[in-house]
């Protein structure tokens, strides 16, 4: 027997339609490129947001059709959210900070048809268009009269707009359609994508917006410093108009000054980002002794919490810190750490150890730790294992199916994705890292290759061999370390190996140091046994850190 209620697919156009109907005077409010603060409302936006996918119809866009981004978070870049997404296209987010050869191939890769981008990323669209023959236009999402010039035929966000239809409708798709697509870098290989659905993403917002996740209501002013191109700002574009929050968007001025400015002007309560921009923040606001007036707490992700961090938002300036993990292929979030009934009277240093946890899964999530034979493991909170999740927002597999199928079954046929995570989860359920499987390096919450940085110092003439490692830096949380071999009777300096990584890969990416070793250590089968070079270098302090 069936119930009897109805069945109205998930949809994230549904989530606009909402805000836009119950909530319509609430403001979403942009520091632009253009220099000015743009401020509208719900209503307003999922009006653009219908006239947008209209356009998009009309320049022969279908179901299915992927659109890029490379942009910074802006009322333009929601707008590309929920109109190709609303329409039934696929909405890609790029990662600017990427070098230009690798977005080239990610967007060859997904197959975009579309690439919309703010204009301080022009020289890269100019890099890649020529490397990207399958993109039909790009769009320069700027004001008509600061249109760029460029060699490229650019067509402009504003008057494509223009050429929709005001009384386009949105359609009723099927809950379980791509929306979007996020790529996410691993340790061998090229990048691989997760493709997210209506129903993923819509589970996903209501999740996020639960008080023991990042707690969500209409009555918050939310500034996602989080990028839109970093995993859909952790979801916020869809979970503040979905509960009716203000949102608030800081462009590319991610300063401590700027980001202060903002949060006070627009009375933000509630922020998300990694640590590396809340140490600017903080430097910020202790140097010139400043207060928050609305701000009360934040969600601090993409890399692990620096303790002290914690500590400084609640002790000094009476803001929670909800300490987050998740991946590009959990829509991202899977834990937050938020204490439970039974810690609230517990004494201040045994609350400050849970906080410091990645936390507790929200309902939608589930996770165990295993041994290297499959077989669960204990939550004791001291035996670690390999962090093995499952839900409704997490991928089952990689677009195209690079890399094949990734889950693991149990013994009951259920699939598991592996998270390349090893973890401890206490007897409450609190799950802590510590450590990586992989050997990718987060650095300021975006991640490093040391395979492709290995490979790049291995076409040296002077180089016989040579290992990536992470070294801990206090503001970056991790930095890579080149441990270089020299090939018999050659010389070969730091400064020359720096230098031979400049023009290709992100700049962000080089290597901090190099290290000159006679040998790098090797396992049974030739692997680089990259604990032993952590061990040896363990007490190891880059340059200025």
């Amino acid at each position: 027997m069936h119930g009897l209620m109805m069945d109205m697919p998930l949809l994230t156009s549904s989530i606009l339609r909402h805000a836009a109907r119950h909530f319509g005077d609430v403001q979403v409010v942009s520091r632009r490129l253009e220099g000015d603060i743009h401020r509208y409302t719900y209503r307003d936006q999922e009006r653009r947001a219908r006239q947008l996918a209209s356009a998009f119809e009309r320049a022969g866009v279908v179901q299915g059709d992927r659109i890029a981004t490379l942009a910074w978070n802006g009322y333009r870049h929601m707008e590309l959210y929920y109109a190709v997404g609303g329409m039934g296209a696929v909405i890609h987010t790029i990662n600017p900070r990427l070098h230009p050869e690798q977005i080239a191939w990610i967007a060859n890769h997904a197959q975009d048809s579309y690439l919309a981008f703010d204009v301080s990323f022009l020289p890269i669209v100019e890099a890649i268009a020529p490397l990207c023959p399958g993109i039909k236009g790009f769009i320069a999402m700027i004001d008509e009269a600061q249109q760029p010039d460029s060699r490229l035929s650019l067509m402009n966000y504003e008057r494509f707009l223009a050429s929709g239809r005001s009384d386009w409708q949105w359609p009723q798709l099927d809950e379980r359609s791509a929306v979007g697509l996020c790529y996410t870098s691993g340790t061998t290989g090229n990048p691989k994508g997760a493709l997210y659905s209506h129903r993923s993403s819509v589970l996903h917002a209501y999740g996020a917006a639960l008080p023991d996740a990042m707690n969500c209501s209409a009555r918050d002013a939310i500034l996602p410093v989080v990028p839109m191109f970093h995993v859909n700002a952790w979801g916020i574009p869809y979970t503040a108009p979905l509960v009716g929050a203000k949102l608030v968007f800081p462009g590319a001025q991610l300063d401590g000054k700027s980001l202060y400015e903002l949060f006070e002007a627009e009375k933000v309560t509630y922020s998300a980002g990694v640590p590396t921009v809340w140490l600017g923040l903080l430097a910020h606001v202790q140097s010139n002794q400043l207060r928050f007036s609305s701000f009360t707490r934040t969600v601090i992700g993409g890399s692990a919490c620096p303790p002290a961090m914690i500590k400084t938002f609640r002790e000094q300036f009476g803001v929670d810190v909800i300490h987050a993990w998740g991946m590009t292929e959990l829509s991202p979030l899977g834990t937050l750490s938020r204490l439970q009934n039974k810690h609230l009277d517990a004494p201040a240093q045994i609350q400050q150890k849970l906080l410091e946890k990645q936390g507790h899964v929200i309902f939608g999530v589930d996770m165990k730790i295993v041994d290297d034979a499959g077989v669960e493991l204990p939550w004791d909170g001291t035996t670690y294992g390999n962090l093995l999740v499952r839900g409704p927002w997490v991928i089952r597999e990689y677009f195209k199916g690079d890399g094949g199928n990734p889950l693991v079954n149990d013994e009951q046929g259920q699939g598991w994705f592996p998270t390349g995570d090893v973890a401890t989860i206490d007897s409450d359920g609190f799950m802590q890292i510590t450590d990586r499987s992989k050997d990718v390096i987060k650095s300021g919450g975006e991640w490093i290759s040391t395979i492709d940085l290995e490979n790049l110092a291995m076409a040296h003439p002077a180089v016989a061999n040579a290992a990536v490692i992470g070294v801990a830096h206090p503001k970056w949380d991790e930095r890579p370390l080149l441990v270089v071999v020299s090939k018999p009777g050659m010389q070969v300096t730091r400064e020359e190996l720096i230098a031979f990584y400049e023009g290709k890969i992100a700049k962000w990416w080089t290597p901090d140091d190099v290290q000159f070793v006679e040998a790098i250590p090797l396992g049974a089968t030739g692997k680089i046994l990259k604990t032993r070079l952590r061990e040896q270098f363990r007490d190891y302090r880059l340059p200025g850190a």
